[in-house]
Formats: C-alpha cells, sequence, structure tokens
C-alpha cells in the first residue's frame, strides 16, 4: 500500500485505546463512532491530530517553538502517511466581547474597507450628503458654469451664531474686505453694522466677483483658496440669479458642525479609539446600577428597602442624608417602597433638583452643616464605582450592577463619525445586524455606481464568497454583529469550517468534532455536502460523529468499542456503512440497521395540570409570542437552528424564573411576564459547562460521594486509634496528603523548547497521600486505590454502604460506569461533565415543584448512550417534576410528552410558534420541519 493513499496506525495506545491497529484511507470522509468514552476522540484527536501537529511544529526551528509551544509525542508505535493536520473542535471561538461573527470570520474586515473607499458620509439628521473636494477640484466645478457666467465667490465665516461681531467684522475691513452677505443681504463692510446680540446671524465674506471666461482659471482658484482660508475649508460658490454652490475641503456639514475625520478602514473599527462609542469603548453595553438591584420595593426605607444601606446604623451620613431628605419632601419612610410616589422614589434614587440643609454629626461628634443638592443612592453609587481606586469597593458596586445597551450608540459600538457613513441608505452597523442570509439578498439589490461597483467589485466578491459559505453550512440566520461568545460549540465550529472552505487548501487531515451538534436535520445535507466539497478538494476528513445521516453518508465508517473506558478502546468494525451494519459485534451497526432502537413510549403523560407560561417573549428574534410549559411532562423545545429556542428556554425562562426565586443579578431577556412561577420553588440548569476547572475536581468530589467515603475511612478502627478525622483523607488540605506534590500525585517540569512533562511524584508513586495516611485501608484498599477504581467496580466494594452505593448507582444509571472516581475534571468531555450534573442532582430529593433545564443533552452521546440517558430523565419526570429540553436528536424528541416546535425558520424569519402538543400532534403540522422527520418514526418507515 502506497502511503499516498492511506493513513497506516501502528499500537495506538493513548487513553484507553487497546494498541490498536488502523488503516485509513485518505482523501475519504471518515467518520468515526463509538459509544461515550470509548476511545474514538483518543484515536481522532489525541493520537492523529496531535503527531500531525506535532510533526509540523518539530519541522521549525528551536526559536519559532519558542513561541508556538510544543506538542507531546502520542502514545503509538508508528504513523505512516500521515498529512498535515487541522483541528476544527468545539472550542468556543472567543470569550472576548469585542469577537463578533463578523470579526471572527474576517468579513467585517472586508465591510470596512468597502465603507472607507465607496461610503458616503451623511450629516445626522438632515440626510444631507457630505463631500469633501480640493481647491482643484472646486475651481473645475465652477468653470464648467460656461462662459460669461456671473459669479462671487464667498467665505461663510459665521454660521448662525449670536452676537454682534462687531471686532469680527473690523478685522475684516481692516484686511481689506469691502463687502459680505450677512442675513442673506449683500451689505458693505463698511460703516460697522450694528447686529442684534441675541440674534444668530449668518456672515458670508465676499471674496470676489468673477465673470467666467478663459483667463479667469488664476484669479477664481486664488478667490476659492482665500474663501476656503478664511472659512476653516468651506467655499460658497453664488451664481448671479440662479443657485448656490457649496464646497467644503473637509467631510463638514455646511449646516451644522458636524465633521468627520478620512475614511478609513479603522474609522469603522469599534476596537479603536477612533471609531468607537466614547460611552462603551465600542462594547455596545454598558455596566449601570440597577434599580431592581439597589430597591427591595416590598420593604420601606426603615426597613432596609434600600439594600446597599440596610446593614447600615442610624449613625452612618448616607443613611442620615437620606432622613433628612425624606423630611424634607415629606416621604414617609415607614410604608413598602413600592407604595411611595414615583417622583418622589427619583429623588431618592436620582437626586434632588432643590438644595437641601444637611446638618450631619459624624462618630467623632464634629457637626458637618452644608447646603447642597442631593446626589441619590444610584447615583451616588454611579459615581464612587468610576472615582474609586478601591477594588473591594469597585466589586461591591459591580453587585448592583447590570448590563445594560449603552444610551448613545444603542448597542452598535460605534460613534456618530462612522455611522454616518453609508452605502445605498445603510451604515455599517445596520448591515451587519441582518442575517446572512438577508445580506446575500440585499447585496443583490445595492445601487452603486458604477465608479462604486468597480472599486468595491474585488471586496463585494470575497465577502459573497465567505457569507455563501456560512450559508452552506447551516448559518445563514447568524447576524455578523453577534457577539462570538454567544455561539453554541456547533456553532462555532461550523464557522471555522466554512473558513477552511475559504482557505481551498488540499492534502490535508481536517478532524472534526460532531459537527452536527445544534444542526436539525432539514440542514444536516446542507454540512453534509459542505464536508464532501472539502473532501474533493484532495483533503482527508476524519470526523467523530453519531449522526445517523452523517455516518451513511461516510465513504469509511469506523467503530470504536464495543464499550466505554476499560471496556472500550479497541477496534469493532471498520469498512462502508453497510459492512459495520452487517457486522453483528457493532452496536452502531445494530441502531443504523434497525435491530436496535429506543422505542416510542405506548402513552404521554397527562402532567399536573399547572403551566408556567411566558407571555410576550421578544428576545432576540422572539416575535412577542406566549408560551405555555406544562408542568408534570417532559417538554421538548424544537426546531431550526436559529429559530428561538435558546432565547427562549436559556434567556427568558430560566434567567426569569431563577431571578425570581433566587434574587440573582442576572438579567433575562426581553419579555412581559412569567405566570405560574408559584408552581415551582427550584429550578436547575443542567449544562455542558466544566464540572471543575482544576485537576483536583473529579467525579467523586462533584458529586459528594468522596465526603461519604471519606467518613467511611475515618470510622476504621486503624483511623480512630491513630486519631484521625475525615480531613486527613482529603487531598486538597494539609494532614494527609502528600506536601511534596501537594496532593496532585503528579509533578510538572517546565522544559523550554519541549512540551512540559508531568512525571510521577517520587515521594507518594502518584497516590496523592503520604504513607501513614495510606497505612489507613477498608476492606484491604486505601483511599488512593479507591479514587483508582471504576465506578463498576466501587459499586460492589461499597454494596454494604446503602449511602455511597445509591450515589454510585445513579452516577453509573446515566452511562458513566467506565469513568474512575478520581478521574480528573479538566479530562470529561461536555457530556460528560452534564452527566455527571445530572447524576449528582438525581441523588437530591425530586419534587413535583422541581424544573429541570437541559440544552441539547445528547451532545457526544451515542445512540446506545441515549436510550440510558432518557431511562435517567424518564425517572426524573415519573417522579412529577418537569424537564424542559432543548433538542434536535429524534429519539429524545418522540420520546417526550410535549413538544413545543419554534421556526419554521431561523434567524428574522424564526421567533414564532409553529405547533405545539404531542408528538402525535407535531406531525399532523404540514407546517414543521421537525413533524417531517419525526414522522417516519411514529408512523414506522
Amino acid at each position: 500500500m502506497s502511503n499516498n493513499d492511506y493513513i497506516v496506525i501502528k499500537g495506538a495506545k493513548e487513553n484507553n485505546l487497546k494498541n490498536i491497529d488502523l488503516t485509513i484511507p485518505k482523501n475519504k470522509l471518515i467518520v468515526m463512532t463509538g459509544l461515550s468514552g470509548s476511545g474514538k476522540s483518543s484515536l481522532a484527536f489525541d493520537t492523529l491530530y496531535q503527531d500531525g501537529q506535532r510533526r509540523y511544529v518539530e519541522s521549525l526551528s528551536s526559536y519559532a517553538r519558542q513561541f508556538l509551544g510544543s506538542f507531546e509525542k502520542p502514545n503509538v508505535d508508528k504513523i505512516d502517511g500521515l498529512s498535515p493536520a487541522i483541528s476544527i473542535d468545539q472550542r468556543t471561538t472567543s470569550k472576548n466581547p469585542r469577537s463578533t461573527v463578523g470579526t471572527v470570520t474576517e468579513i467585517y474586515d472586508y465591510l470596512r474597507l468597502m465603507y472607507s473607499k465607496i461610503g458616503i458620509p451623511y450629516c445626522p439628521g438632515t440626510d444631507i450628503p457630505l463631500s469633501k473636494q480640493t481647491i482643484e477640484e472646486m475651481t473645475n466645478r465652477v468653470l464648467d458654469l460656461g462662459e460669461n457666467t456671473r459669479v462671487m465667490v464667498l467665505s461663510p465665516v459665521v454660521k448662525l451664531q449670536k452676537g454682534t461681531h462687531r471686532k469680527t467684522l473690523e478685522q475684516f475691513v481692516k484686511d481689506g474686505f469691502v463687502r459680505a452677505i450677512i442675513n442673506n443681504e449683500l451689505v458693505d463692510l463698511e460703516p460697522i453694522l450694528d447686529l442684534d446680540k441675541n440674534k444668530k446671524h449668518d456672515i458670508s465674506l465676499v471674496i470676489d466677483r468673477i465673470v467666467i471666461k478663459d483667463d479667469v482659471r488664476s484669479r477664481l482658484y486664488d478667490a476659492i483658496e482665500l474663501a476656503a482660508n478664511k472659512s476653516g475649508g468651506f467655499v460658497e460658490v453664488q451664481i448671479v440669479g440662479g443657485e448656490k454652490l457649496t464646497f467644503s475641503e473637509t467631510y463638514a456639514c455646511p449646516d451644522s458642525d458636524f465633521t468627520i475625520p478620512d475614511l478609513e478602514p479603522r474609522l469603522f473599527s469599534f476596537n479603536s479609539p477612533i471609531g468607537a462609542c466614547p460611552e462603551c469603548n465600542g462594547l455596545g453595553k454598558k455596566l449601570t446600577v440597577s434599580e431592581d438591584l439597589v430597591v427591595n420595593f416590598n420593604r420601606s426605607l426603615n426597613d432596609g428597602g434600600i439594600v446597599p444601606y440596610r446593614n447600615q446604623d442610624d449613625e452612618n451620613l448616607q443613611a442620615l442624608e437620606l432622613q433628612i431628605v425624606c423630611k424634607h419632601y415629606n416621604i414617609d419612610m415607614d410604608i413598602p417602597i413600592k407604595d411611595i410616589e414615583r417622583e418622589k422614589l427619583d429623588i431618592i434614587l436620582y437626586g434632588s433638583k432643590d438644595k437641601i440643609h444637611f446638618k450631619l454629626q459624624s462618630s467623632s461628634g464634629r457637626v458637618h452643616e452644608t447646603v447642597r443638592i442631593y446626589e441619590g443612592v444610584i447615583t451616588n453609587l454611579s459615581r464612587r464605582y468610576i472615582e474609586t481606586s478601591s477594588t473591594w469597593i469597585r466589586e461591591w458596586i459591580e453587585s448592583y450592577m447590570t448590563e445594560q445597551v449603552c444610551p448613545v450608540c444603542e448597542g452598535k459600538r460605534l460613534n456618530k463619525a462612522a455611522l454616518s457613513v453609508k452605502i445605498d441608505g445603510l451604515n455599517i452597523a445596520e448591515l451587519t445586524d441582518m442575517s446572512v442570509e438577508q445580506i446575500l439578498i440585499r447585496k443583490e439589490r445595492f445601487k452603486l455606481t458604477s465608479q462604486q461597483q468597480k472599486i468595491a467589485e474585488s471586496i463585494i466578491n470575497e465577502v459573497n464568497a465567505r457569507l455563501t459559505f456560512l450559508k452552506d453550512v447551516g448559518l445563514e440566520y447568524l447576524t455578523l454583529s453577534r457577539e462570538a461568545a454567544s455561539l453554541s460549540g456547533g456553532e462555532a465550529q461550523r464557522i471555522r469550517l466554512a473558513t477552511q472552505i475559504g482557505s481551498k487548501l488540499s492534502g490535508v487531515l481536517y478532524v472534526l468534532d460532531e459537527p452536527s451538534i445544534g444542526l436539525h436535520q432539514k440542514d444536516n445535507q446542507k454540512l453534509i455536502d459542505t464536508l464532501k466539497k472539502m473532501r474533493d478538494l484532495g483533503n482527508t476528513l476524519v470526523v467523530v460523529e453519531h449522526d445517523e445521516e452523517t455516518m451513511m453518508a461516510a465513504d469509511y465508517l469506523i467503530d470504536i468499542g464495543p464499550g466505554a473506558g476499560v471496556h472500550g478502546g479497541e477496534l469493532v468494525a471498520a469498512g462502508t456503512p453497510q459492512e459495520v451494519m452487517d457486522n453483528p459485534k457493532s452496536i452502531t451497526g445494530l441502531y443504523l440497521s434497525g435491530k436496535l432502537k429506543i422505542d416510542v413510549p405506548t402513552e404521554r403523560r397527562s402532567g399536573n395540570g399547572k403551566f408556567i407560561t411566558v407571555q410576550g417573549a421578544s428576545h432576540n428574534n422572539l416575535k412577542n409570542i406566549d408560551v405555555s410549559f406544562p408542568l408534570g411532562k417532559l417538554v421538548c423545545v424544537t426546531g431550526v437552528s436559529g429559530s428561538g429556542k435558546s432565547s427562549l428556554v436559556n434567556e427568558i425562562l430560566y434567567k426569569g424564573i431563577h431571578r425570581m426565586l433566587y434574587k440573582t443579578k442576572d438579567e433575562p431577556g426581553k419579555h412581559k411576564a412569567i405566570i405560574g412561577v408559584e408552581n415551582v420553588n427550584r429550578i436547575i440548569d443542567i449544562s455542558q459547562s466544566p464540572i471543575g476547572r482544576t485537576p483536583r475536581s473529579n467525579p467523586a468530589t462533584y458529586t459528594g460521594v468522596f465526603d461519604d467515603i471519606r467518613d467511611v475511612f475515618s470510622m476504621t478502627n486503624e483511623a480512630k486509634v491513630r486519631g484521625y478525622q475525615k480531613g486527613r483523607f482529603s487531598f486538597n488540605v494539609k494532614g494527609g496528603r502528600c506536601e511534596s506534590c501537594g496532593g496532585d500525585g503528579m509533578k510538572r517540569i517546565t522544559m523550554h523548547f519541549l512540551p512540559d512533562v508531568y512525571v510521577q511524584c517520587e515521594a507518594c508513586g502518584g497516590t496523592r497521600y503520604n504513607r501513614e495516611t495510606l497505612q489507613v485501608k477498608y476492606k484491604g484498599k486505601n483511599i488512593s486505590e479507591v479514587l483508582d477504581m471504576t465506578i463498576e467496580n466501587a459499586l460492589d466494594f461499597f454494596e454494604n454502604i446503602p449511602k455511597i452505593r445509591e450515589k454510585l448507582q445513579i452516577i453509573f444509571d446515566v452511562g458513566l460506569g467506565y469513568m474512575t472516581l478520581g478521574q480528573s475534571a479538566t479530562t470529561l468531555s461536555g457530556g460528560e461533565a452534564q452527566r455527571v450534573k445530572l447524576a449528582s442532582e438525581l441523588y437530591r430529593r425530586i419534587t413535583p415543584e422541581t424544573l429541570y433545564i437541559l440544552d441539547e443533552p445528547t451532545t457526544g452521546l451515542h445512540t446506545d448512550d441515549v436510550k440510558r440517558l432518557m431511562s435517567v430523565i424518564n425517572r426524573i419526570v415519573d417522579e412529577g417534576a418537569t424537564c424542559v429540553i432543548i433538542e434536535h436528536n429524534l429519539d429524545v424528541i418522540k420520546s417526550a410528552d410535549y413538544i413545543i416546535d419554534l421556526g419554521k425558520e431561523g434567524g428574522s424569519s424564526g421567533g414564532n410558534i409553529v405547533v405545539t402538543g404531542t408528538p402525535e400532534d407535531i406531525i399532523q403540522c404540514e407546517d414543521s420541519y421537525t413533524g417531517a422527520y419525526l414522522k417516519p418514526l411514529l408512523l414506522g418507515k
């Protein structure tokens, strides 16, 4: 076999891989699948991609490597035929609030260039187009008026300014000027006119009166140049008996003082001080003191109604000031704040207009007496936040602040000058607020002059290509102004995928991690076509994926398993999708062929008859909709990507109820009201964020089972004899842990031009504990050996301790039996972290008043894992609780009791309710894309 046709892997042993030998055809679409934790990511990313990156970096000089970092050699005997590798994974594109879809895709850079080259500035409010001309251009324009045309060259020196302007006029006389047009009348400058000082006046000096002839060019040029010098760049040419021509050497409005600098790309950058809004510094939003966080409207002023003052005694100066103000304005301090007149409440919060006599006595007995305006509680906090140098004070005030849209730029990030430049009536912020699809449609209708078209042709072609790539991967609903941090992992990955298509590289190994995440079945084919397009350029694509449609479209399917963790790491099947389906050992093949499947429930739950209703949901693209969530049911919120599911569930439902129940500062999405919150007393968001960001966090510590295990060890006879308490068996505190490695079990050795090397701690041998602690054993095992056990083994080990066994059983039931108790949280995938959280919640008491929110819990899960997950979720709902799940997976959707389908399309064409009801109701709706794909599963293929 030629290295040009295959990638040959020998002895792959990374993580749980069991010495795998594998031959992968090049220039094909390869899909790797298998149960969660089976080892497919270890093979695709930790072996193939890691070694491809390592070989590239090692080809560079040692000088370059110190900036790029180094890559550790994966645990594999040999890889032949490896191409340069690029990873497109699910990491968020950027957490920086300044990053947007436009900046990440570089489309915004091209738009900035386009606006600087062909944009036309307009005067705000009047929409008068502004243009600048050189003296040469002004002269030519006047000469074009034709021979014998009589003109006056004027210099507009005063524009609508009050005053007598006597000194100005006297100076003009001294300079030799004879006439001027004052308030539209031609007058002699001598004698000096007495102008009314209380009226606004216009004064234009008459520089010269000229009749256009062949020999007048030089005289006209000098007159126009002098007029521009006198007025700061403005020139007026009055045609005798006709119109007035206005010229300017700068982009400036002749009727106001509005000017903008030269048009250049950085003027349109919100990351540059030249273009950024001065109020929010280009962020589009601003931290402001929130009235809702400062005031408890149900309490009185005397009963701690002003939250920042609630712990301050009566001798505090601010509290004393407030008492004086209330006495001055006759405000009752003993009634609930909600009953205080709004006008009086504004005085308390935002300050008084009248001066008030303050007589305050400090704790030292000194009397301070002043007469001044009262600042107001919120105004005071806002000022102190800006002026303070104390980090503690700043953080304290921030606890009463929320992010609000910038009042100056209204969230557009740019200053007035940048926003005044338009192309076909749109400024750059208005253009980027449109979705990818809207821009593609609008671009076809752009009204450009032939000169503008010629200048911008190459820029428009580049923008068009990149927008088309985004549409091809199903992201046509995104706006270019959307913050990159708000993108899901799947959206961020598809953006990078679109960028790679644009690069048109060939001979590259692309490794992708579940690109179908967050994608509705309707858009799946678009993604598959895109992957095939990349393959046809001469690239090899290795895609880690569980989606059935993607697996069936693969040229070569690799199934890793058969189980997870220690039960996985083997090559179960490899070949065409049909060959894998024909292999009886492949669980994936059995599901693809239909021999195994997740059954449709025989009946739907009726719920408890109560509802939570969101009224007037209008966040992002939601169209002022009212949505009712029935309680005591499994509720699925479905719809195409960008239809408004996350806006409704995560931004409004979760944040709104969470704020009402727990008084948090998170601002919910835009809506009118949430009715029925009294029907729940707990709301739990089980997200895919990490359970911990340090190696010390692990499933045992997160679920709390480690506390119980340490209790068991502290109750052994050996521990009692030695006087060891529970804390002795923690690796996070001094006492029982190994102090040489601080309880990590490993030591990091920093290398200069090579990767950091982690070596086992010599003192404890990687056990994390000191020798004395390890001498305490339970059933022949010390605490370190217990942490190294898998959940499955630990179940048997602690079978006689119900408290521990119950917690471990739940972790096992969510499909994590292969995981060790002490596995580092940083090594868990998003799906694994979510299931650890789910397990920890299941151990707590489930009540009918509990509402669980899950966002695509099937991410990273094989169909067999989904089956196990659904049994756990059904257990929660059977206890009477409510689960609201955002999901695209049809196996989950068909198991729901109630579906809320949003759409019909994404972006501006979404945000409506398409249909609600049981899955059987959904498939009856012809407008529902979800119903169309759900129908074969319910009615049989």
